[in-house]
């Protein structure tokens, strides 16, 4: 069950790459970048780091190119000692 809450929060997270993306190019309103931080923060960082991969989006930025692969660092780190207490 947490594993199929985790799996379908990293899509959507995903989605919202994709979101902000397509809001850029028609120049309409944008997803501001601590939000998208805030959600990646939220255990979302793996659909977030996905998304700007497959949609190429935010991959110029040095914030997300090293800052979100640093949030799944951090997660899976924490997830693992989790799992061996």
């Amino acid at each position: 069950m947490i594993i199929a809450a985790f799996v379908l929060w990293n899509v959507l997270t995903a989605s919202l790459m994709l979101l902000d993306k397509r809001r850029a190019r028609k120049g309409a309103w944008r997803i501001q970048e601590r939000t998208i931080f805030l959600v990646a923060i939220c255990f979302g960082a793996v659909g977030i780091w996905a998304g700007m991969y497959l949609f190429r989006h935010k991959i110029r930025h040095k914030a997300f190119l090293y800052g979100i692969p640093l949030v799944v660092g951090c997660q899976v780190a924490g997830a693992i000692w989790i799992l061996n207490k």
